[in-house]
């Protein structure tokens, strides 16, 4: 028997008794790597306020300060190039697409647990090149190293937490990430609305260098979390998921819950595994492609919604404000504070996204992702019509900006946890990290060249749009709602191995429908004891030995 395979694993056939009940301690220790989100979120939104600092405009382009009580065509030419704004916020962006693609290798190789603690390390060497810039050069070289750190941290937290996770509570603990993501904006705001006034390199300076601490604390911490059961799993050492399980779920290695959930995940392994037999590397990858694009089980069906979902999710516009709101607040011209303003969104974010953590649970990943576009679409419409209308009535900026806070609300309840856990739920075991990876990389390569293109749809030396790059975004969140009521699951409530089962055998339409039935423990074959047939048990230890 291969080395790492148990001798047997106790399994069974009830569909409502493979996972233990939940404690709080499997809660937090789940939880816990949400705080991934923080230092991703900070690093998205602290470059929102720093590109709006005088002293890092003037550092960058060598422009004079404006004089006392400046005109509006003064403030409007006081500001990055299109060119330079793009080449600093997207360069992060380019980063972290290479780094989600190869995070999914890694962490198949050397674990969910040890890739996260080596994108903290990246994440800070970027960083420190960052803080001791003087220039575009190595602003921009820290930026994509750094990116490259958020790419294997932002894929891999999404497939650990979604591997670990209770089923009762995973959308709930994969949607505390995104919430970790809105507290790092919000702290990235603070601290440039604290240092923005600083006529020093410690304006932009301090808000980089804090990055460091929630990377250090994430990668000490996830330190002595356990790793993934599922990953040990697919690498064929039985006893090690069997203890990760235990410690996951507060329980004994040879409780019935353990063995049981054991028994399913190796078992689910194996029926992947005769579905889409393993080969070799460049074949492992494309088994990420096969099947009919119009079955829904199918391989290259889950790696569609999961790359799709990410970019509707970029498509939707949030960004735009965390990215640019400063420059577009100051463009609207009656708003004496656009940083406070900037402060004001984020901050609706953050008490926002909360509210899934429930909803998610309450009704399902599908409802609130079709009513969440909805609603974003009606908010970005009605401003982009404001706008455009009455745009220099500071009644109507009023409204327009409550409309906004309003749109966030939606954003953050709905589509913003909503995406990173269906992309969690939807892939099997044989290629759940690379489709996680993919996913994510698809997430940052539409941020990147959102980030690319914003800037000549709004600088006043390009298009200029103003409130009317809303119709845009209103247009795209109108796909967005069209796109989650045709081609998103249900996946509430079920194992990830149920997931599996559930999808091939429902459409997204009828998914909210089906229940469990049987286990794959029972499909594949139990002996007279009660436990998982001991050739499927060698088999999956002996494929996972030659991974």
């Amino acid at each position: 028997m291969p080395g790492g395979a148990l001798a047997e694993v106790s399994a069974t056939s009830d569909v409502n008794n493979i996972e233990a009940p939940i404690t709080w301690k499997a809660y937090l220790m789940c939880a816990f790597a949400a705080f991934g989100g923080i230092y991703f979120g900070y690093d998205s939104g602290y470059i929102n306020g720093v590109k709006g600092m005088a002293y890092f405009i003037h550092q960058q382009t060598g422009k004079p300060y404006p004089g006392p009580n400046p005109s509006d065509e003064e403030k409007a030419a006081f500001a990055l190039e299109a060119w330079r704004d793009s080449l600093i916020t997207s360069i992060l962006s380019a980063g972290t697409f290479f780094g989600a693609i190869i995070a999914g290798d890694i962490a198949d190789f050397i674990g969910r647990r040890m890739t996260i603690i080596v994108g903290c390390t990246v994440f800070m060497i970027g960083v420190i090149l960052q803080t001791a810039s003087a220039g575009l050069g190595l602003l921009v070289a820290g930026r994509l190293i750094a990116g490259f750190g958020v790419g294997f941290v932002s894929a891999i937290i999404i497939l650990y937490m979604s591997e670990c996770s209770p089923k009762k509570i995973r959308g709930a603990v994969v949607s505390g990430y995104q919430f970790a993501i809105t507290i790092g904006l919000l702290l990235a705001a603070c601290v440039d609305y604290g240092t923005q006034d600083r006529m020093d390199t410690g304006s932009y300076r301090i808000p980089i260098a804090l990055q460091m601490l929630w990377a250090l604390f994430l990668g000490l911490g996830i330190a002595f979390l356990p790793d993934s059961p599922r990953y040990f799993v697919k690498r064929g050492k039985l006893d090690k998921a069997a203890d990760s399980l235990a410690r996951l779920r507060g329980q004994p290695v040879n409780s019935d819950y353990v063995q049981h959930e054991l028994a399913e995940i190796v078992a689910n392994h194996e029926y992947e595994l005769q579905v889409v037999p393993q080969g070799t590397y460049w074949s492992s990858w494309a088994n990420c492609f096969k099947g009919g694009l119009l079955k829904p089980s199918s391989n290259l069906r889950r790696t569609i919604l999961g790359t799709s979902m990410q970019m509707m999710q970029q498509w939707t516009g949030v960004n735009f404000i965390f990215y640019f709101g400063t420059t577009f607040f100051t463009q609207l011209g009656t708003i004496n504070n656009p940083f406070l303003i900037s402060l004001i969104t984020t901050l609706v974010n953050v008490c926002s996204t909360p509210i899934s953590f429930w909803t998610i649970e309450r009704f399902g990943r599908r409802p609130l992702l079709i009513w969440g576009a909805l609603g974003m679409l009606i908010c970005e419409f009605l401003v982009a019509i404001m706008g455009t209308v009455d745009g220099d009535n500071p009644a109507t900026v009023r409204a327009m900006i409550a409309f906004i806070c309003i749109y966030i609300f939606f954003f953050a309840s709905t589509w913003g946890p909503g995406a990173w856990v269906v992309i969690g739920e939807i892939f099997p075991l044989p290629i759940r990290s690379r489709g996680v990876g993919l996913s994510t990389a698809s997430n940052w390569l539409w941020n990147c060249i959102i980030t690319v293109i914003t800037p000549y749809l709004v600088n006043p030396d390009k298009a200029y749009l103003q409130a009317k790059v809303f119709f845009l975004w209103g247009a795209l969140c109108t796909v967005c709602f069209v796109y989650a009521y045709l081609l998103v699951p249900e996946t509430k409530g079920l194992s990830l191995e149920q997931v599996d089962k559930m999808m091939e055998e429902t459409t997204p339409r009828t998914s909210s429908r089906w229940v469990p039935h049987t286990t794959f423990a029972a499909e594949l074959g139990m002996t007279e004891k009660g436990t998982l047939a001991p050739e499927i048990v060698e088999d999956v230890a002996r494929k996972g030995s030659v991974v």
